[in-house]
């Protein structure tokens, strides 16, 4: 197996869903149509312009390059990094995961010329069992993982994942969720808001911001982003706004994070993925903060750790599959 965490700072092929959602993506055109909008095809591709997307090729390449190989994009957003594998490599079959139907949505019609080498599942990433059982397969040759908040979500002013646009406070990936950034915001208690502002955000300010958040709902609660990042402007000292960037960005980071369950998804993605691996596959993860890169770095460490006493004999034949 070979493995890369790269951390950065700074036919319609049928639509397997594995949320059990009744208004989740399905094979039936017109609801597609109706997540679309007037989103065309070459509006899809200009938007979604994938994260180093030769690097991911590259790496990628001496596995799924052999014949009939499958590889699973993890992370299928608007599908830039799949299309681009689907072309380089034609007898690839790409499984393609997202829990955000309007994403999966625009891939799924974006894709459709691939016919079934391109197998959309609508479940989140460390439903990869799931996923790969929906494909009619049991391991495959490459994982591949864009990990954070797509670039779509982001402009979709609606979903309230950007602190500099007013909008409804919801940051949910999959709009079939209960849990909303308005709900933590307005309910949770000020230890649990600046436990999560802290250790999702990794901002210094957590408690300041909690206790103004907190003293502020007591009055009229919060519904949207524009509000919170008042409150939030209220809270971080003037000289800490001057230097550090936006004063909202790291605790809209950890309520992203605490509404998706994004970092317990990846805990359990990421051993399920090393898992479904055939033997010379790849796994390659592109992180954008600290915390995802832990994860992902500790999963891989653990993997490629011998479980073996130190002293145990061994030979070519002790070797397991990765």
């Amino acid at each position: 197996m070979i493995a890369e965490s790269h951390s950065l700072t700074g036919m319609v092929a049928p639509t397997h869903d594995v949320l059990a959602s009744p208004n989740a993506v399905s094979g039936d055109p017109g609801y597609r149509k109706g997540l679309l909008g007037q989103l065309s095809q070459r509006q899809a591709q200009e938007r979604h312009v994938p994260v180093m997307l030769d690097r991911c090729l590259e790496l990628l390449e001496p596995a799924i390059s052999r014949q009939d190989a499958v590889v699973i994009d993890g992370t299928l957003g608007m599908g830039g990094h799949t299309e681009a594998m689907l072309e380089r490599f034609s007898n690839l079959t790409v499984i393609g995961i997202d829990r955000d139907a309007q994403a999966h949505a625009i891939a799924v019609e974006r894709l459709a010329r691939f016919g079934d080498r391109f197998v959309p599942v609508h479940t989140v990433y460390d439903h990869i069992e799931d996923a790969m059982s929906a494909a009619g397969v049991t391991s495959v040759d490459g994982v591949l993982l864009d990990l954070g908040v797509s670039s779509m979500q982001l402009d979709e002013r609606s979903r309230g994942f950007a602190y500099s646009y007013d909008a409804p406070l919801d940051m949910r990936m999959n709009g079939d969720d209960e849990l909303t950034a308005r709900i933590v915001v307005n309910e949770y208690s000020e230890n649990q808001l600046r436990r999560i502002i802290k250790n999702w955000g990794e901002e210094k300010f957590a408690a300041r911001i909690a206790q103004h958040i907190v003293e502020q709902r007591k009055h009229t609660p919060f519904t949207t982003t524009g509000e919170l990042v008042a409150a939030i402007q209220k809270a971080v000292p003037a000289a800490a706004q001057r230097k550090g960037g936006h004063p909202a960005k790291r605790t809209f980071q950890a309520l992203r994070i605490e509404v998706n369950h994004e970092l317990e998804a990846l805990e359990r993605a990421v051993p399920a993925a090393l898992d479904a691996l055939r033997l010379g596959g790849r796994f390659v993860a592109m992180s954008y903060h600290s915390l995802e890169d832990k994860i992902v770095k500790r999963a891989l460490t653990e993997a490629a750790t011998s479980k073996a006493p130190k002293a145990f004999p061994w030979s070519s034949t002790n070797i397991s599959r990765r």
